[in-house]
């Protein structure tokens, strides 16, 4: 992403550029970035070319990821040539697991630094202006990331980090390894958060974790058995603290009370593991009216022996079962997965199964991914079981076919409908055209007959449905936006 406004600086006020590879943990820890750098009376500059700090928030699950980052940090050393005062940093993922990498490569970068570290972004770059190059990377956070500033580009919406790390140890995944273990942020310091979020006009927020369905496990396990702890409810909600004091997840716990915290429309959550996908986080979704009817449950495979290889925890029967469960719980239901094609030793005989498994599901969309080795992971290490590129090429084109016909499917059912949506702003194709999305997570493009702020709520009747995207017309305006416009810096 690139952060914020377009602004005039003067002569001695300097600017910064965020970039973002990765997954919404990523874009997150960027927006956190961003505020400590504005803390440090920065101003975010209109491109890269512009700045006077550029950080590079990186991504390391896949290594095109990689290839990208390595292909920007080209481009920026003539830069660097030419204006020797800007700073580089390397954040984020990769640059957890590829300190040394990113040094020997990029020797033009001021500052690496790690996920475990994004606090001290600002103190860093500060530091090597007066000292030179540096490398920073903890195995431990110091801090909870989501207790620093933030400097959001959405003013409506909002993501809050419930969790950090993963206990799961799924064959194909570095996670573990450059987030560390599985951290819950207390329940209350949680719903403070959001309250304050609501009282700032943000009406959606998105609940962020590495296994959403496992938040607060860890909690529990430490609270168990205890009693009359002034923290109990802090730490674990007043609904686990008032009941039975038994190691649990707390999720369920967790969207009901979002949910009710008043100007809160849209609750969403990413992402869920569907092997903790529990009774109590389904009928949360059902019961609770801001919890949206949208589900990002990660299938990954279809096949038995390749879920078993995967170490996902779960067959491909049971997957079915607990997506029929929430189907079935929640009216409306639209559902997303992850799937990746070409794991190692993968036959056509388990490619076939989850061709066959996809098309029962009937996923409203799919991010598709060709397996890559992660240095690192258990699934690296099978080199002599890799699937051929040209087979692994063919088989995502088959996938993507079954994939997008259930996705036109899906949005072609809505046609006729009147749908409520959120707006995000103009269509990045189309400006004189506005986007919004709906509750279930679908884009919706339609025209106004007058501007409408993003963050606005409006009714808007389905016309047209193509693949990825829905066109209509406006019914009405049912809420306007609640937030404060963001007043650009002025020239001094």
């Amino acid at each position: 992403m690139a952060a914020g406004e377009q602004v005039q600086r003067g002569e001695t006020q300097r600017s910064y550029f965020v970039r973002t590879y990765g997954c919404q943990m990523n874009e997150h820890d960027s927006e956190r970035i961003a505020g400590l750098l504005e803390a440090e009376d920065l101003v975010a500059a209109p491109t890269m070319a512009d700045a006077d700090i550029i950080v590079l928030n990186t991504c390391c699950i896949r290594e095109n990821a990689d290839n990208k980052l390595y292909g920007q940090l080209g481009n920026l050393k003539r830069l660097k040539e030419d204006r020797p005062e800007v700073q580089i940093a390397v954040a984020g993922c990769l640059a957890q697991k590829d300190q040394d990498l990113v040094r020997e490569r990029a020797p033009h970068v001021d500052v690496v630094f790690g996920t475990h570290n994004v606090s001290r972004a600002a103190e860093l770059l500060a530091d090597a202006r007066v000292s030179g190059p540096l490398t920073e990377i903890l195995t431990e956070s110091e801090e909870f990331p989501s207790a620093l500033p933030v400097r959001r580009d959405a003013q409506h919406a909002a993501w809050v980090t419930i969790q950090i790390g993963c206990d799961n140890a799924c064959a194909f995944c570095i996670v573990p390894s450059v987030r560390g273990r599985e951290i819950s942020r207390p329940f209350g310091e949680l719903i403070d958060e959001v309250c304050r979020l609501a009282t700032d006009g943000v009406s959606e927020v998105t609940l962020l974790g590495q296994n959403v369905n496992s938040y607060g496990r860890d909690v529990t396990l430490a609270l168990r058995g205890t009693n009359g702890e002034i923290d109990a409810a802090w730490r674990a909600g007043e609904t686990w603290a008032g009941g039975r004091r038994t190691a649990r997840p707390l999720f369920g716990d967790l969207l009901r009370a979002v949910g009710a915290i008043e100007g809160i429309e849209r609750v969403r959550f990413t992402s869920p593991h569907p092997k903790d996908l529990r009774a109590d986080v389904i009928s949360a979704m059902a019961q609770t009216p801001a919890v949206c009817e949208h589900l990002h449950l990660p299938l990954q495979s279809g096949s038995d022996e390749v879920l078993a290889a995967m170490h996902r925890g779960y067959t491909a029967q049971r997957y079915l079962e607990r997506l029929g469960a929430a189907r079935d719980a929640v009216a409306d239901l639209a559902v997303s997965t992850d799937i990746i094609v070409g794991f190692p030793g993968e036959s056509e005989t388990d490619f076939a199964a989850t061709l066959e498994l996809v098309a029962e599901a009937r996923f409203d969309s799919a991010f598709t991914f060709v397996f890559s080795p992660r240095p690192g992971t258990e699934a690296a290490e099978l080199s002599d079981r890799f699937v051929a590129p040209a087979v692994a090429a063919e088989r995502m084109e088959r996938l993507r076919t079954v994939v997008e016909r259930s996705a036109r499917l899906g949005n072609e059912s809505r046609v006729g409908r009147i749908e409520k949506v959120l707006v995000e702003g103009p269509s990045k194709r189309d400006p004189g055209t506005l986007t919004g999305r709906t509750r279930q997570n679908r884009l919706l493009h339609f025209a106004s007959p007058e501007p409408l702020r993003t963050g606005t709520y409006a009714r808007v009747l389905v016309r047209e449905a193509a693949t990825f995207h829905l066109s209509g017309e406006l019914i009405e305006v049912t809420a306007p936006a609640r937030h404060r416009t963001r007043i650009p810096v002025a020239a001094r």
